[in-house]
């Protein structure tokens, strides 16, 4: 880490801020900038959160963010009078590409997302919901897609994960789908491409997948 990111991120841990305020007058404008670049560097590529990726997502895609933990991750008015606001689940999915060749399995961006500890109770809530999922793929921090389709278009997939009946306090720890389980949909919407930066990067893309990106208006 950048020493003097190293010291401010101390600094406001461990100092007043009017400590802190000190130290960053003291730096100058280049040094601020580099700083914040490496942070931002940091946070975007943590494999431990993806708070910011999901953050990215959401308000490119035209949702307000949801911070908290409870609740869907973004809303939107709904235009039609009376009506519920609209809500989103973002699916980000990072992949760094530092010692990508010396892994045995090679990630690869599918338009993929999955719900962590999930329950049929949660399935049909999630379609009661109307809901809409925010696929969404960044290589190094860096966005190169975001796709928007309705919760519906991988219910049977989720479905076929869950079990018939569930036992009270058991959950499927991981359902999941991909581009595959919703390519066929009616409604699929492309809200963010950089085409360029996805031929740049096509290694890092499953094959049909980077096909209908490319081939996307």
């Amino acid at each position: 880490m950048n020493q003097d990111l190293n010291q401010i991120i101390t600094y406001y841990a461990t100092k007043p801020h009017k400590v802190l305020n000190e130290l960053l007058l003291n730096k100058s404008k280049d040094n601020l900038i580099a700083i914040l670049t490496d942070l931002l560097t940091a946070y975007i590529n943590d494999k431990n959160s993806s708070s910011l990726r999901e953050f990215i997502t959401v308000s490119i895609a035209g949702y307000q963010h949801n911070s908290k933990k409870l609740g869907y991750n973004g809303y939107k008015q709904n235009s039609a009078i009376g009506s519920k606001p609209i809500s989103c689940e973002a699916k980000p999915k990072n992949i760094q590409t530092e010692g990508y060749e010396l892994k045995k399995s090679k990630p690869k961006l599918n338009g993929e997302g999955g719900f962590n500890d999930y329950t049929i109770e949660r399935l049909n809530k999630d379609v009661k919901e109307k809901l809409n999922l925010l696929s969404s793929g960044f290589i190094d921090g860096e966005l190169q897609y975001i796709i928007e389709f309705p919760f519906k278009a991988v219910y049977n997939k989720l479905r076929e994960q869950l079990p018939e009946r569930r036992i009270v306090g058991t959950y499927t720890r991981m359902a999941s789908f991909n581009f595959s389980h919703y390519s066929s949909y009616p409604v699929i919407k492309i809200i963010y491409l950089n085409k360029n930066a996805i031929e740049r990067n096509q290694q890092y893309f499953n094959k049909k997948f980077y096909q209908f990106l490319i081939d996307s208006k």
